[in-house]
């Protein structure tokens, strides 16, 4: 069983990033930090034991809303996150798998406007690109919807959207937030033929994680991706599971470099050691002062004050930004699926450590303090935080 989660979330951001974007007054439930953003979490934190909350924060110092003719949405969109990691088209015919708790009942009208929004091609259950089933891979019955949820939801449809166009998106919804329902539903992704699996949740491990990567978590040939959380330096499972790739977050924003972009550790992104899960063979090739598995392997940019643009309207008012690494996540997933079907037999999270050219190595900012300094403070190489870096390209993401 799982013990409840670390506290409230570490928020970083820039402050002439959060004056940019304005200050509204703070809803009761937000998270203030003086010229920081401010945000919350869009799922509930206080999680029981074997259970897992998601990792969604969203800026509640921008008003959601409706936009005004010809008006662009706050926050990153498709052309932004293609631009900073350097993808290209691909992804035709690939499904990504979203696995969430519980039901937003607006999912696919939501990720209609999104796209249409942005000039990306229909997605929709009348064209074959989306569909939606329970944990148990049918259309119906559908769990309970539940606001905070959505919120992910919307996220991370809008995430695999922005960053593989081309990419078809199903989207399997758990009966509730348990470490069992989750990874079933997994497990019926995989099923169902996907061979990319995003997860954006996760909770502190119990020493049952061999057990949850055994029947959840490890698919050979198949591409899992798992958020290391917003809480800052500590592990968080399934991110720590041996079958996933741990995605880490970054701080990112545009700037003058023959790149177009820079990116930092984000300060809430989650790291650290897992106390039971063994090392895999692929991080002996990196220094990362645990004796067992170590988080993050890659990151995306997950920080509120660089974050994208979601829209939601099952439990939100139209467009917001959003943060947190889920959405690293789904784009980490996504960028897997633009690289291609990994081989039957194959485990994709060591794809990176053996194309690390493949990858922008994040080398500034820190989230928290450690007594392992690459546990905690992106550096050259290989950090908690960051991981190995982010995409450059989809080099890193191929066997």
């Amino acid at each position: 069983m799982r013990s409840t989660l670390r506290g409230l979330t570490a928020i970083a951001g820039f402050a002439s990033l959060a004056l940019a974007f304005g200050a509204l007054p703070a809803q009761a439930n937000a998270i203030a930090t003086p010229l920081q953003p401010q945000t919350a979490h869009v799922c509930d934190q206080a999680v029981q034991p074997g259970q897992a909350t998601c990792f969604a924060l969203k800026r509640t110092d921008i008003q959601a809303h409706a936009l005004a003719p010809n008006a662009a949405p706050s926050g990153l969109g498709p052309s932004d996150i293609q631009s900073a990691y350097k993808l290209g088209a691909g992804g035709s015919g690939q499904t990504v798998g979203i696995v969430d708790a519980n039901d937003d009942p607006n999912a696919e009208a939501d990720l209609a406007a999104y796209r249409k929004q942005f000039g990306l091609p229909e997605c929709s259950t009348a064209n074959g690109c989306f569909s939606k089933v329970n944990q148990n891979g049918k259309t119906s019955p559908l769990p309970a919807g539940d606001t905070g949820w959505a919120g992910e939801i919307s996220l991370d449809v809008d995430m695999v959207s922005a960053t593989c166009p081309s990419c078809k998106i199903l989207l399997v919804e758990a009966d509730s937030a348990t470490i069992d329902n989750l990874g079933k539903s997994v497990n019926t992704a995989v099923s169902l033929g996907a061979k990319y699996v995003s997860n954006s949740y996760g909770g502190s491990e119990d020493g049952s994680e061999t057990a949850s990567d055994s029947s959840y978590y490890t698919h050979a040939g198949v591409a899992v991706t798992a958020s290391t959380g917003d809480s800052g330096y500590g592990a968080s499972y399934p991110a720590t599971g041996a079958g996933v790739t741990a995605v880490g977050g970054t701080s990112l924003t545009k700037d003058s470099s023959s790149r177009g972009w820079t990116e930092a550790a984000w300060s809430g992104a989650g790291s650290g050691c897992s106390t039971d899960v063994a090392k895999p063979s692929f991080q002996s090739s990196v220094n990362t002062g645990c004796n067992n598995r170590a988080e993050a392997d890659v990151s995306a940019v997950a920080d509120p004050a660089t974050g994208v643009a979601v829209y939601q309207t099952y439990g939100g008012n139209g467009w917001a930004v959003y943060g947190g690494t889920s959405a690293s996540s789904p784009i980490i997933a996504s960028v897997y699926a633009l690289a291609g079907a990994p081989a039957a037999s194959a485990s994709p999270n060591s794809y990176p450590y053996a194309h690390t050219d493949g990858l922008f190595d994040v080398t500034t900012g820190s989230n928290g303090s450690c007594s392992v300094t690459a546990q905690c403070n992106a550096g050259t190489g290989w950090d908690g935080p960051t991981g190995l870096g982010t995409p450059n390209g989809t080099a890193a993401f191929k066997g």
